[in-house]
């Protein structure tokens, strides 16, 4: 047996893959693969060695660290996924309606690690595109350099966090989603209407967390709220109504 485990290992440094095969678009793609496949908690060197059969150490060729890697797939990932489309157009209001269904189409369809992809600042390419279009956008609207700096930065806070909320959802197991759905549709109809009189003034009404109508009705609540900011900004600077 022992020979045998040698003769495998001889075996398995034979077919492992030279240094100079690798590149960063063959390491991204099994960073992708593995992502997908594990999380991010699962995305190592040493699982990416696996993956490719290559020495972990030849990653370190290409990537000082995992987190510079981190940041080449979160943006590659988002290229793959919708870079390209947000084309702009004469409307402000349907290019931020255009970019936040790219971007939480994106999510959902990386449930796996999506929470991890809203929370970081990757300074590459497909991200200055994504903040150079809805920065653009926001300034069409009316609004001063500065508005327009912390109404994109509110936009993509809520729409980020909001659908890798969605997202973690589709993590949990079929009979989980399904309780705390049937919560919202159920037990909250059963509550004691002298204790709870507001819950049961909803008559029923309340949805369930991942609800997309919740989620782009809170859209258009922030792009109203943006038209009025632009509306008052541009009274005070005496510019009268927009055209």
């Amino acid at each position: 047996m022992p020979q045998a485990r040698d003769a495998s290992r001889r075996a398995t440094r034979r077919a492992r893959r030279g240094r100079d095969t690798l590149s960063r678009e063959v390491i991204l793609e099994a960073a992708r693969a593995i992502a997908v496949r594990d999380g991010l908690e699962g995305l190592t060197f040493q699982a990416i060695g696996r993956e490719l059969e290559a020495h972990p150490t030849s990653v370190y060729r290409h990537y000082r660290d995992k987190d510079e890697l981190l940041l080449d797939l979160i943006d590659d990932i988002r290229a793959r996924s919708y870079g390209g489309t947000l084309v702009p157009s004469d409307d402000w209001r349907e290019d931020l309606r255009s970019m936040t269904r790219a971007v939480h189409d994106h999510y959902l369809r990386y449930p796996t690690f999506a929470q991890q992809m809203a929370a970081r600042t990757t300074r590459r390419p497909t991200e200055f595109a994504n903040v150079e279009f809805g920065a653009q956008a926001l300034l069409r609207a009316g609004l001063t350099p500065a508005s327009a700096a912390i109404c994109l930065r509110a936009l993509g806070n809520y729409i980020r966090s909001s659908a890798s909320i969605e997202a973690s959802l589709q993590t949990l197991s079929e009979e989980t989603r399904h309780a705390d759905n049937l919560a919202w549709e159920v037990e909250y109809r059963q509550l004691d209407p002298e204790q709870y009189p507001a819950i049961n003034a909803l008559d029923g009404h309340l949805s369930p967390i991942g609800d997309p109508h919740a989620f782009w009705t809170g859209f258009e609540m922030l792009l109203d709220g943006i038209e009025l900011r632009a509306t008052q900004e541009r009274a005070a600077r005496g510019e009268g109504e927009a055209a």
